[in-house]
């Protein structure tokens, strides 16, 4: 191939920006921090969303919609969360060419108007758990923007809970941790994440809880994938979210949110992509299976026509490329560039012998595989390089994770990959040294793995990296 991709090793932002651009994902927009996602990049976009809005609801959410635009008095109804969003919030003082009688900021996130719908809708016990979600665009106004990691608006989903309980409040915001996130995470995404708590200061505004999944990128830094949050009963308290108990009495319900974005397309690309594109899971690609007709010749077309419905029918997302009057080298570099999982090359001189050509995008790999068992061969790759992306992507992250003792060798570990720390070796006071340094906590594991309930517990372990 030539070469079309700064390698990642010469310099790996720019390959990234080059893959967003040559792939055909996304673009920026007309306002600086937004972005214009183009049908290539929607496309994969809209199967993680496919995907995780089957397993909010698998877990008892409802989709609704809120509004876009809320009063500036929600927000600081809740004073840790209207100071934790105040540098990034948009704010609108104009409308129909008059001034508002009360300034209405973009919606950063719905806690509030949320909260507001809550209170009205929940009158008693049986009124919960009432369990919401929201598909929907948020404007945070970033100052270092990037597209997808880092822009003023984004896309991602915002679910929203009340329940009876502290107890049933932190069973659901882990349910939502584990059974949509994480396995969205790991068994379609193909990223293997760290699931743990966030430290105090690293939490979401107006929580008393945040549970995060952490993913390694290709050169070695952390990114937040997702996080779901325990609201406690702040928000309940400042919007008077209520319930008639069975006893009688009046409660205050227990809250909790929790959201994934359009973050997780700049996580795809940078744990799976190569020098040679993006590589895309098949489970999560929007075509799975991608025919190529090298040239015309005798028989081709049909041949390729015929492959094409087989893949189909055997329920693979198959598309076909029959556009010969472009170089097929250019189609094929195209095809890299968008990481379709596997390519199958049909042409006169492999059709002369009964063959066609499938190419593994995992590892380039080309196989002449006889026409009556292409439909097998691809059915193979697909399951094999689910696996092999995932493996891949977790023997990046075990290399570069090394244990340490202390602070300084955490911070000098994380210019290269992740630490592994005592987290009483690391500390409140350590961890603000970490981030004058641009090493941050990226969240709190036990030490067989699992997810604590507090950063009090004994035995901790802090996880310690760089991150987007």
């Amino acid at each position: 191939m030539a070469r079309v991709l700064t390698p990642r090793a010469e310099d790996f932002p720019r390959w990234y920006q080059d893959l967003i651009a040559k792939a055909k994902l996304a673009d920026n927009g007309p306002v600086r921090g937004t972005m214009v996602i183009r049908p290539a990049g929607y496309a994969i976009w809209e199967r993680m969303q496919a995907e995780m809005d089957a397993r909010i609801k698998a877990a008892g959410a409802e989709n609704a919609y809120f509004p876009l635009f809320i009063p500036e008095s929600y927000l600081k109804r809740e004073a840790e969360h209207v100071e934790g969003f105040s540098p990034e919030l948009a704010v609108v003082t104009h409308g129909g060419g008059k001034q508002l009688a009360e300034p209405v900021v973009v919606r950063p996130t719905s806690e509030t108007v949320i909260g507001e719908f809550m209170a009205k809708w929940i009158d008693s016990y049986r009124d919960l758990p009432l369990l919401l979600n929201q598909w929907a665009n948020v404007v945070r106004w970033e100052l270092r923007p990037r597209i997808f990691l880092r822009t003023s608006e984004f896309l991602w989903q915002e679910g929203h809970t009340a329940h009876a309980t502290r107890e049933d409040a932190r069973a659901y915001a882990r349910r939502i941790l584990h059974e949509a996130y994480e396995d969205l995470m790991v068994n379609v995404i193909g990223i293997p994440v760290v699931v743990g708590l966030k430290t105090a200061r690293e939490r979401f505004a107006g929580a008393t809880a945040t549970y995060t999944c952490e993913g390694m990128m290709g050169d070695g830094k952390a990114l937040q994938l997702g996080t779901s949050h325990e609201l406690g009963q702040n928000f309940a308290k400042a919007f008077d979210i209520s319930y008639s108990s069975k006893e009688g009495g009046r409660e205050h319900a227990w809250t909790t949110s929790w959201g994934t974005s359009t973050r997780m397309l700049g996580g795809l690309i940078m744990a799976h992509g190569d020098d040679n594109g993006l590589r895309v899971p098949p489970k999560l690609a929007p075509i799975q299976a991608y025919i190529m007709i090298v040239k015309d010749g005798e028989g081709v077309a049909e041949a390729a026509a015929k492959l094409h419905d087989g893949l189909r029918d055997a329920g693979v997302r198959v598309a076909l490329d029959d556009r010969t009057d472009t170089a097929f080298g250019r189609r094929a570099v195209d095809a890299e560039l968008r990481g379709y999982p596997v390519r199958v090359e049909v042409g006169p001189r492999d059709l002369a012998v009964g063959n066609a050509t499938v190419v593994r995008r995992t590892d380039g790999s080309k196989s002449p595989t006889p026409v009556a068992d292409v439909v097998a061969a691809v059915l193979a790759a697909l399951e094999t390089d689910q696996q092999v992306l995932h493996d891949q992507a977790l023997a990046n992250r075990e290399s570069r994770t090394v244990e340490v003792a202390t602070l300084a060798e955490a911070i000098e570990a994380a210019a290269t990959g992740w630490a592994r720390v005592p987290w009483s070796a690391v500390g409140v006071a350590g961890e603000a040294e970490a981030n004058g340094q641009g090493v941050t906590v990226r969240c709190l594991v036990r030490a067989d793995g699992s997810v604590p309930d507090s950063e009090d517990e004994p035995d901790l372990v802090a996880i310690l990296a760089r991150a987007y």
